[in-house]
């Protein structure tokens, strides 16, 4: 397999069949090259700095039939092989991130070659210095509350209305006192969701609304009430979290999930993905 030459880094670019996955932007320093010597990136392949305009952006080769945009269709819409994928690019970000401020490349976020990528950080530069200036010390907490009226109260025994017309009138009770339980719990959900946002305000320096989380994607049983994300100084966090959950102890049927301290994802790839929406070829 043939190699283009890498201008950016000294370091050979990718082949002919192959293109450059990002995943995350940094300062241009010594750490971060070093870091870049002992990770693997997606399908284990080596990463690599590529640097211009004071900056360094770690990426590594990917096939470029795979990651082409009709590639990257198809593995988006795989979701054993989605999972792989972004399992891949969050242990980078982790681990470069608990040694060094980066900012975090959306999911699938793929250049043509290095060149691209180093140009890339030329024209973008400014912004991504002033945000790197932005983030430094502090991290992304996650906010969820959720409303589960099961946990308000015991379940009644099951009643059909079959058996006779006065256990179809328990019947139809039943449902009312549930639907009452479910509108409680929705109500005392949303009002633990507006405490958690004017305490975590109180500390955080951004927040970010997330649309709920339903279905598979929720982490906990229930209507996912609130979804939201923090930036947050690190000498705070631990103590932010424990005052978020605890706002749900004493409301039947609310829970308060707090997730993190995570890579500041929620309010860096927005500019680091040069406004879209997701990965992509560029």
């Amino acid at each position: 397999m043939s190699t283009l030459p890498n201008p950016s880094s000294g370091l050979p670019g990718p082949g002919a069949d192959e293109m450059t996955y990002v995943y995350a932007v940094g300062r241009d320093d010594p750490a971060l090259h070093a870091l870049a010597t002992r990770l693997p990136g997606v399908d284990g392949r080596p990463l690599r700095p590529v640097s211009g305009g004071g900056l360094c952006a770690l990426v590594s080769p990917v096939p470029a039939d795979t990651f082409s945009e009709k590639g990257l269709v198809a593995q988006m819409e795989d979701l054993d092989r989605l999972e792989i994928v972004a399992r891949a690019h969050h242990a980078v970000v982790d681990a470069v991130f608990a040694e060094t401020s980066v900012l975090p490349m959306r999911l699938a976020t793929v250049y043509m070659d290095d060149v691209r990528v180093a140009d890339m950080l030329v024209r973008q530069r400014a912004e991504f210095a002033e945000l790197l200036g932005r983030l430094e010390g502090h991290v992304e907490l996650g906010v969820k509350v959720y409303a589960d009226p099961r946990t308000a109260v015991a379940p009644a025994p099951a009643t059909e209305p079959s058996a006779g017309a006065a256990t179809g009138r328990d019947y139809l009770r039943q449902r009312r006192a549930s639907r009452r339980d479910s509108e409680d719990a929705y109500r005392a959900a949303t009002d633990v969701a507006a405490r958690a946002a004017q305490l975590a305000q109180s500390t955080a320096a951004s927040r970010v609304v997330h649309r709920p989380q339903q279905g598979q994607l929720a982490s906990r049983p229930g209507v996912n009430v609130a979804n939201e994300a923090y930036l947050v100084p690190v000498a705070h966090t631990q103590q932010l979290g424990r005052e978020l959950e605890a706002l749900a102890e004493g409301v039947p049927g609310v829970s308060v999930e707090v997730t993190g301290p995570w890579a500041p994802y929620s309010f860096a790839t927005a500019v680091v993905a040069e406004g879209a929406d997701g990965g992509g070829v560029r």
